[in-house]
């Protein structure tokens, strides 16, 4: 049965995020609400298709909106602006860039959306700066409408592991509506359960935390 079918597991994921966020610790700052995917029976290194390397587009607020970065071409840097980049980046403005301001770059900002036609400058120059964070270029369609993707990015979040059998993310924070928070999960497990192939239900064991909280295992 797939996740987002299954009006048990959603009951059960809604009270197990109810769970953590009454078992925090009353620590004075908002506390981020994590997801966490435990596989059984999995060897990491021979099957690839649990190793993780993805990016999710949350269908509600991430609970802290990601700084996004865009690489256009030198006309379109006011416009990057205006729809809400943290930082544009012009093609004029990219190939002046050093290492030093690469690393800045890389340091300050979630995402860098880089145009597809400058991908290859964007990777020698900032690539070097973004690979050592776990970051790197994502190429977006000459004509897209950058202001829809920089909106997507500013809750999009990173599902990323080597060699262990388990994968998490942060789904949102401890204010936000409990359907919300419901929604964002699904939305990373139903990604998780695509890309694994096989239901997590029967696969996995899955725990919602946050910040300060012990990690609650979703009990159906």
């Amino acid at each position: 049965m797939s996740i987002s079918s299954s009006k048990e597991f959603i009951d059960a994921l809604k009270n197990a995020i109810q769970l953590a966020i009454s078992a925090k610790k009353p620590w004075r700052f908002t506390q981020s609400v994590e997801l966490i995917v435990t596989f059984r029976d999995v060897d990491v290194k021979k099957q690839q298709e649990f190793r993780f390397r993805d990016t999710v587009v949350l269908p509600k607020s991430a609970g802290k909106e990601s700084s996004v970065c865009i690489v256009v071409d030198d006309a379109s840097v006011q416009k990057a602006v205006e729809a809400g980049a943290y930082r544009a980046i012009g093609r004029g403005d990219l190939s002046k860039i050093d290492k030093k301001n690469a690393k800045k770059i890389a340091q300050e900002c979630d995402w860098v959306l880089v145009r597809s036609d400058l991908m290859g400058l964007a990777g020698r120059v900032l690539g070097p700066a973004l690979g050592p964070r776990g970051k790197y270029p994502i190429a977006i369609p000459v004509n897209a409408d950058i202001a829809i993707y920089i909106k997507q990015y500013k809750n999009a979040i990173r599902l990323y592991s080597k060699e262990q059998p388990w994968v998490g993310c942060r789904i949102g924070s401890e204010n936000m509506p409990i359907d919300s928070l419901v929604e964002n999960a699904i939305a990373v497990l139903q990604h998780i359960e695509e890309k694994i192939k096989r239901p997590l239900l029967q696969s996995s064991t899955i725990y919602v935390k946050t910040t300060s909280s012990p990690a609650i295992e979703v009990v159906t």
